[in-house]
C-alpha cells in the first residue's frame, strides 16, 4: 500500500508546527469572521464571531412582554449562528488538511 513512499523522509515535528500554526491562523481569522441570523421577521437579530462568541444582540421592544416568543427566538438564532460557525469550521479545518501534505518536497 505505501510501496514506493520513504517514510522516513517525514518530519512530524515540522509538520505538527505546520498543523499548530495553520490552527493558530484559524482561530485569528475565526475572529474576524461574522455569523449573523434574523428570526421572527427580524425581531431578534443575533451575531456570532468565527469563535461562537456573540458580538451583538438586537430585539424588538415588542417582544419584551412575550417572554415564551423571545425564548424561542432566541433559541432559533442562537442555533442557526452556532450552525454556521461550524459549518465554517469544518470547511476551515477540511481546508488545512488538504495544505497538509506531509509527503511534498
Amino acid at each position: 500500500m505505501l510501496d514506493g513512499i520513504d517514510l522516513s523522509k517525514i518530519n512530524l515535528n515540522e509538520m505538527l508546527g505546520q498543523v499548530q500554526e495553520m490552527a493558530q491562523k484559524a482561530k485569528v481569522d475565526g475572529a474576524s469572521q461574522t455569523f449573523t441570523s434574523k428570526v421572527g421577521g427580524g425581531m431578534i437579530e443575533l451575531s456570532i464571531n468565527g469563535n461562537s462568541e456573540v458580538i451583538d444582540l438586537q430585539i424588538d421592544d415588542s417582544l419584551l412582554e412575550d417572554k415564551d416568543s423571545l425564548k424561542t427566538f432566541l433559541i432559533s438564532a442562537m442555533n442557526d449562528c452556532l450552525k454556521q460557525s461550524d459549518d465554517n469550521k469544518k470547511t476551515m479545518a477540511m481546508n488545512m488538511m488538504s495544505g497538509a501534505n506531509p509527503f511534498k518536497k
